[in-house]
């Protein structure tokens, strides 16, 4: 900041400060100041922390506290009973304080917020879960950059320019971001205007479907028709999606249109339609209702198809179950606009036993399970609603969906559909949720256990109880006096009606029936009485309202008016007192006070702002001009009072010292007494014109304090006259203002009672032509948009073909040129790669018919050799079978000999063995016919396999010979294009050397890399600019990891000491960590070159230097020192160092065991993040290496 500090000396800079502070929400900056400053009183447990009171406390804590360091104001104080004096350097230290904790105050609430804010892709932060909002709604600061850019602006700091990309530079990053979906307020108060821009509708889709893809693709804010339109449209998109008819009873369509522009009738058929389809599967289930049907009709399933059905078909056969019991008969929905049904529903929900068993045990003491309702007894539908709508209340949080206004006004139900959404909110409470027992509804009616005399007391006392509590739920719903007063005639009619049900209980059948007719007559007339009565009170109401509104308005204007025409009468507001306002009747009091306290707060704060911009220009123009005149001055003056004492000294004086000794002589004194009373003299007028020398400055001092003091006595009186006129000018002026805005609220409002409702008619008038004129003109803007975008889009044709064919003519000629140029060298090249590769084909087919050739030699020889073995075995084995059977037959014709003279006993058996042994003979000969067609078809399978793979093997030597051909072909091609590529540029490389040299000779020796470095190396540990030594550090670190030359330079200069020193006074903040880092990895790019890792392993502390670094770091230096380390334990030298630190490798043990105890359990960790398992084992790794390293040398 600036060494004034003008954030606390400037008092109109120092309210901009706070109102930024103040932007943000009181429970947020709460928090933020209790981080800051502490103390409990700062945790408010209050649930209302935007009450005026709170913000009046937070701002009296941010200007005692936040703009006020007490242990400065102490250190740097003049004097400590005098507040606001201090010494030089108090407001400097007091700017760094506050810039200290502005800083620290944005990061906490920015990263809280941040953390706890909930996702758009989950729902609104503040609304649907998340945390409040970080800054109000009504202050135009949404981010936590502009908080920072404002509150830390050019006229408080230093020329930083762009300050957030310098705290960017040491980690100090803010990102919250308050959109403008989070500040939007989805009350809705009039239904078809707040519904035309489409934020409401989307959401309400949100909120029923659970679908927030839909918050994405909203715009907020909806400020125009266009965005309208656009949200009407992701709205209708969502619900075409979800199944949600888009059109009306008639079968109109409705568009994004029709509601952007407040369509009141397809506005409500798609809320309905999204009632039916969203809302209503979520309140009732139709397994429930059949269920309850069933127990209805006990059990009779048979009409009843819960699958097939829809819900509201279920619902209408849930209320025509109900009504059977009652003998009323409902055909549709609009049967129920009566509210007799809904009548029937909650008898048949709340109904108890009318009578039990007593003590006495009368004759007529026990009764069956009987309704008092009736529904021919309740024909007003009014009173219908009114009274069930009431009574259902007190079953907790259940809707009013038939407003009384509208019950009145109508003469009942406006509709059935809102019928229908009351039988489902009933539906929802009496079957779902099972509240019944939260109601007892005849208990209400006075039906109870208890003997006749106590019946009727009691009915009174629940009756009033039921008035206290819906008393209580009114007073609740409006804070005014008359809210309680809405239902009085209702209440008196419930009380009389709650006495005759119980009277009509009791009565026996026959006087029922007599009287039923009187009754009804006289019913009829007392509900005409009341409905009457009602509306009168409603109407008296609204007037009474509308009245008492003008009155206090009426009243308002006139009191002001009073107050300031009596406080101009009386005097003048600058010499107005406090004192006089006790004056005043007590109704002009409270204003006259608050006219003349702003008054002079006004004219203090103007003559302060006054006073603050003369005494700066008084200082500049003091400063610039004032200070050498009087310096010429007070010379002038000093030069002419030097000159006159020595003048007096020497002319007077010896004049009177020689008179004295003539006078002395004369009387006859001596030398001594003549000498002694001369200097006597000399010293007494010396005395007196030092005397008269200071009265003269004293007086001069007093007459210019004096003219001054009259100059600005008449200064602030000619000011003080300005400031008069000025008022006096300006309260005239606002005096005429307010005549002529009188004078036009007076006619405005007559012209406005006169034609009220011409403008009325005007405006259903314009309304309906506005219609249809937007109807036309939109189909009229549709046709010339579409023919003017034919006539647009065929004149860009034509361009665009103009422009694509000169496109397409240059570059065709310039390849032309091209291609011609390069053809002739292509040309010459293919010639020598043909005959070069004709040469090669040519070669290599000759090798290969040779090698054919002999291949097809060989084979055809060997083919021949088995054919010939195979003939021959086949001759032999034929020959072989002839032999045998030629042998078989001799033998056979000699036995036949013997056989005959034998006899004819053995001829069979000698037969039968013959032919055992002949078919022998033939299998044998089979199996071997068979052996040698298979080893022939062997033969073949494998001379096939052999063609195949030698078929491959030689397809494969071919490839890889086109291979290095194609190879050489292009080494070929690129030697010559770069021949040709290097005889066109020699003359530009001649000439960029020759520009090279003459710029090198010109070089400062002082201005090269090296110099630079050693200059900024020696400059290191001096150097107190966390920027600057992180800069040098990061240039150390690029250039020691491209140049060898730089890193033996820096190493002679003594780099290494210097980098440890710096590593060993770092601290643990983020800049810091970043300058560690780069240091250490300097080292690492030092250690890649032996000769230089002695010179790390002979500094002495460089070894236990690294090893802390390596036990402190977690991060990114933890796997720069490991690698350092690896490096030096890499040679001999290095691992006899390591080993001479015991303690510091007993730490390295402990950090294996540690990493792989946290490794393990992160193993068995499924929730565990993948990042922080990885990290672990890295550095496990690099653990377990440096140790081997270590340990086996």
């Amino acid at each position: 900041m600036k060494s004034h500090c003008p954030i606390v000396t400037d008092v109109g800079m120092k309210e901009k400060a706070s109102k930024i502070l103040m932007s943000y929400n009181p429970i947020w900056l709460r928090i933020g100041l209790y981080i800051v400053f502490g103390g409990e009183s700062l945790l408010s447990s209050e649930e209302d922390n935007s009450s005026e009171q709170d913000i009046s406390f937070l701002k009296m804590v941010i200007d005692k506290q936040f703009f006020l360091h007490s242990g400065l104001a102490k250190a740097y104080a003049y004097n400590k009973k005098v507040e606001g004096l201090y010494r030089p350097g108090y407001y400097e230290n007091l700017g760094n304080v506050i810039l200290k904790r502005i800083l620290l105050l944005v990061l906490i609430l920015d990263r809280a917020k941040s953390q706890t804010s909930l996702p758009l892709e989950y729902g609104i932060d503040g609304v649907d879960g998340g945390s409040p909002l970080l800054f109000t709604v009504s202050s135009g600061i949404k981010s936590s950059r502009q908080v920072l850019n404002d509150f830390l602006s050019s006229d408080v700091m230093h020329g930083e320019g762009n300050l957030l990309a310098h705290l960017v530079i040491v980690g100090y990053k803010v990102s919250h971001q308050q959109s403008a979906l989070v500040e939007f307020d989805f009350q809705v108060s009039d239904l078809f205007v707040d519904l035309q821009d489409g934020v409401r509708l989307c959401r309400a889709i949100q909120l029923l479907q659970h679908e927030p893809s839909i918050l994405m693709k909203m715009i907020v804010p909806s400020d125009t028709h266009k965005k309208n339109l656009a949200n009407c449209g992701v709205a209708l998109q969502y619900l075409r999606q979800a199944g949600v008819m888009l059109c009306d009873e008639d079968g109109m369509k409705i568009t994004g249109d029709d509601v952007a522009d407040g369509d009141k009738e397809l506005t409500l058929s798609l809320l309905w339609n999204m009632f039916v389809h969203l809302q209503l599967p979520l309140l009732i289930d139709k397994t429930i209702i059949a269920d309850e049907i069933s127990k209805i009709r006990g059990f009779n399933m048979e009409n009843l198809n819960a699958v097939n059905s829809t819900l509201l078909a279920m619902l209408l056969n849930w209320i025509q179950a109900i009504c059977e019991k009652y003998d009323l008969k409902i055909d549709s929905f609009s049967s129920l606009v009566n509210g007799k049904a809904i009548w029937c529903l909650l008898d048949y929900y709340f109904r108890r036993e009318v009578s039990c068993s007593c003590s006495n045990k009368d004759s007529h003491e026990t009764r069956g399970e009987e309704s008092i309702m009736s529904a021919t007894d309740y024909t007003d539908a009014v009173h219908n609603f009114v009274l069930s709508q009431k009574l259902t209340a007190l079953l907790g949080n259940f809707p009013e969906v038939l407003q009384i206004s509208d019950l009145l006004e109508h003469n009942g139900a406006v509709s059935d559909q809102s019928v229908v959404v009351l039988l489902v909110f009933l539906l929802s409470q009496l079957i779902v949720k099972k509240n019944v027992d939260q109601l007892n509804f005849h208990k209400l009616l006075g039906c109870n256990c208890q003997n006749l005399e106590r019946r009727h007391s009691l009915t009174r006392r629940q009756s009033a109880s039921s008035e206290a509590v819906v008393h209580k739920k009114e007073i609740d719903k409006d804070t005014t006096e008359d809210a309680a007063k809405k239902f009085k005639a209702i209440q008196s009619w419930w009380r009389d009606m709650s006495e005759r049900n119980y009277k009509s209980v009791v009565r026996p059948a026959g006087s029922t029936s007599y009287c039923l007719t009187a009754r009804k007559s006289s019913i009829d007339i007392q509900r005409e009485n009341a409905a009457i009565v009602i509306q009168s009170h409603f109407r008296r109401l609204i007037e009474c309202r509308k009245f008492l509104k003008m009155m206090k308005a009426i009243c308002l204007m006139q009191t002001v008016i009073r107050a300031w025409l009596t406080v101009k009468k009386h005097s003048e507001l600058s010499k107005f007192s406090f004192s006089r306002v006790q004056e005043f009747p007590s109704e002009l009091k409270r204003l006259v006070e608050f006219i003349v306290e702003r008054h002079s707060f006004v004219n203090l704060r103007r003559s302060v702002l006054l006073i603050q911009q003369a005494a700066r220009i008084w200082i500049a123009q003091r400063h610039d001009a004032s200070y050498p005149d009087l310096v010429k001055a007070a010379i002038v003056i000093q030069k002419c009072v030097r000159g006159w004492m020595v003048r007096s000294q020497h002319i007077l004086g010896p004049a009177h010292i020689e008179s004295a000794s003539l006078m002395c002589r004369e009387i006859g004194l001596s030398n001594s007494i003549i000498e002694a009373a001369t200097r006597i003299q000399i010293a007494w007028k010396k005395f007196l014109c030092r005397s008269l020398h200071n009265q003269n400055s004293a007086a001069i001092k007093i007459q210019s304090n004096y003219r001054g003091w009259r100059l600005r006595r008449s200064f602030m009186k000619q000011k003080q006259a300005i400031t008069k006129i000025q008022s006096n000018f300006r309260r005239l002026k606002c005096w005429r203002a307010f005549q002529i805005a009188w004078k036009d609220f007076v006619y405005r409002s007559l012209q406005n009672q006169t034609f009220a409702a011409t403008k009325i008619q005007s405006h259903f008038r314009g309304w309906q032509l506005r219609r249809s004129f937007m109807k036309q003109k939109q189909t009229t803007i549709k046709i010339q948009s579409n023919f003017q975008r034919l006539i647009c889009s065929s004149a860009f044709h034509q361009y665009k073909t103009a422009a694509r064919s000169a496109i397409i003519i240059q570059p065709h000629m310039r390849g032309w040129m091209a291609r011609r140029k390069v053809q002739r060298y292509r040309y010459l090249i293919v010639v020598i790669q043909r005959h070069f590769r004709g040469w090669l084909v040519r070669k290599e087919l000759m090798l290969q018919r040779s090698a054919v050739i002999k291949i097809q030699r060989a084979i055809r020889c060997l083919k021949c050799q088995k054919a010939f073995h195979f003939q021959k075995q086949a001759a032999i084995q034929i020959q072989q079978f002839i032999r045998g059977q030629i042998t078989r037959n001799r033998l056979l014709g000699a036995s036949s000999l013997h056989a005959a003279t034998t006899g004819s006993c053995k001829f069979k058996m000698v037969e039968g063995l013959f032919q055992s042994f002949e078919l022998t003979l033939v299998i044998a000969s089979v199996l071997k016919l068979q052996r040698w067609w298979r080893d022939v078809l062997l033969f073949k399978l494998r001379t096939k396999s052999a063609i195949i793979i030698q078929s491959h093997v030689r397809g494969w030597i071919a490839r890889q010979k086109a291979y290095r051909e194609r190879k050489h072909i292009v080494v070929i091609q690129s030697y010559w294009k770069g021949y040709l590529a290097r005889k066109e540029s020699i003359g530009q490389l001649m000439d960029l050397r020759l520009r090279m040299l003459k710029s090198a000779m010109n070089v400062d020796d002082s201005r090269r890399i090296i110099n630079r470095l050693l200059s900024a190396l020696s400059e290191l540990l001096s150097m107190k600019s966390i920027s600057g030594i992180l800069h040098i550090c990061e240039t150390l670190d690029m250039a020691t990891a491209h140049s060898l030359k730089c890193c033996e330079e820096l190493v002679a200069a003594g780099a290494i000491g210097i980098l440890l020193k710096q590593i060993r006074s770092v601290s643990r903040s983020i800049p810091d960590q970043e300058v560690l880092k780069h240091a250490l990895s300097t080292l690492r790019n030092l250690t890649r070159y032996p000769h230089l890792t002695e010179v790390l392993i002979d500094t002495p502390g460089s070894i236990e230097i690294i090893l802390w670094e390596l036990h402190r770091n977690k991060e990114e230096g933890y796997f720069i020192a490991s690698e350092i380390l690896k490096k030096i334990c890499s040679n001999q030298k290095g691992v006899k160092a390591v080993r001479k630190f015991p303690a510091l490798l007993k730490r390295l043990h402990n950090l294996v065991e540690e990493l792989t105890r946290k490794a393990n359990m992160e193993k068995r960790n499924p929730r565990g993040t993948v990042a922080i398992r990885e990290n672990i084992e890295r550095r496990l790794r690099e653990a377990v290496e440096l140790l081997k390293l270590i340990t086996n040398g």
